[in-house]
């Protein structure tokens, strides 16, 4: 990517002139273009750029009144996986930030690659949290929370959403609900989105719920064990906002999940999908082997969820997150509420 404020338009949304803190539109895309600042920092360092004026990102965190507070840097490959942006001016309106905590996801670049494919696959084991990159994000977001209060916002892409939903988790238990912004997060599920057929899709699910739950009563049985709370319930009144595409099959099926979810009350077999969406094969396997629970990425009592309607010509694009700050974004938002 060049740089220069000539590529303004790609890098950033251009398109907004003056910031409305309360429209939905505009936060989104200064969520999702912060975390692009991520990406395009790691791609100048690697391309051994000095300076921020070296960078194409600055324009558009300084036009949002930020300014670069901190790199987070993995001690494994010396890589940028993440930055601190710091809200600056003479006057604060409502409902901004004082810090924002972006984190970017894979970058398909020889110098990171290897370090990233390595994280991809913690995440598909549920094991994120136990690598290095993500204590050291949890460090420092613990740190600004502490210091500030709620009064800060998560956000990322891909890997990176990963690691800001599992901040975000850490953090709702120890009472901070932080507002969460989940660009294109990883479901680590079989993607059933990709069914075509209504009725062979929903009797994959409903199958599915009925042998996870029957699975989990059985290793774990019928109740939690005394003075254990329920991380479902811990994490019920946290709202994270996710934004998926349909033809993203890395994150399609949050969709098919609270749809599912939905339809599951509607016919009266909500206690077994609550019992089977707390778990997967995979920790339920992990919790036999090693006797040890293992809590699923993707376990979210409640979301906004955001669908992007939009047509796209290939899975790069459904994954990129440029088109999540497109001025002619078309898509839906739905609140799924846990009670």
């Amino acid at each position: 990517m060049a740089s220069g404020r000539a590529n303004f338009s790609f890098s950033g949304p251009s398109h907004i002139r003056a910031i409305d803190w309360s429209n939905e539109h505009h936060r989104r895309s200064i969520a999702a273009s912060l975390v692009q600042g991520v990406y395009v920092l790691e791609r100048d360092r690697q391309k051994n750029k000095q300076g921020l004026q070296a960078s194409c990102a600055p324009p558009w965190w300084e036009s949002f009144n930020f300014q670069l507070n901190r790199c987070l840097i993995d001690d494994a490959d010396e890589s940028i996986f993440g930055a601190i942006y710091e809200f600056k001016s003479s006057s604060k309106p409502p409902n901004v930030p004082n810090y924002v905590i972006a984190f970017r996801g894979t970058l398909n670049t020889p110098a990171s690659i290897s370090r990233d494919l390595k994280l991809d696959l913690l995440c598909m084991c549920h094991r994120l949290h136990e690598s290095s990159r993500f204590k050291l994000a949890m460090k420092f977001v613990g740190d600004i929370a502490e210091a500030n209060g709620p009064n800060i916002w998560l956000s990322g892409h891909s890997l990176g959403s990963a690691m800001a939903l599992l901040a975000g988790k850490n953090l709702t238990k120890k009472g901070y609900f932080i507002e969460t912004y989940l660009f294109n997060p990883p479901f680590l599920a079989t993607p059933v989105e990709i069914l075509k057929h209504p009725v062979l899709k929903t009797g994959f699910r409903f199958t599915s719920s009925v042998v996870k739950a029957a699975l989990a009563i059985a290793i774990k049985g019928r109740n939690p064990k005394p003075g254990k709370e329920d991380p479902f319930t811990a994490l019920s009144s946290w709202i994270p906002h996710l934004f998926v595409n349909p033809n993203d099959l890395l994150c399609s099926e949050y969709k098919g999940y609270f749809e599912h979810r939905k339809k599951m009350e509607e016919i009266g077999a909500g206690r077994i999908e609550r019992i089977s969406m707390k778990s997967s094969i995979v920790c339920l396997f992990s919790s036999v082997v090693t006797r040890m629970s293992s809590e699923p990425l993707h376990l979210l009592p409640s979301a906004y969820l955001t669908i992007n309607l939009s047509p796209v010509p290939d899975f790069r694009t459904a994954h990129g997150i440029q088109q999540w700050w497109d001025p002619n974004f078309n898509g839906k938002v739905e609140l799924h509420q846990f009670n």
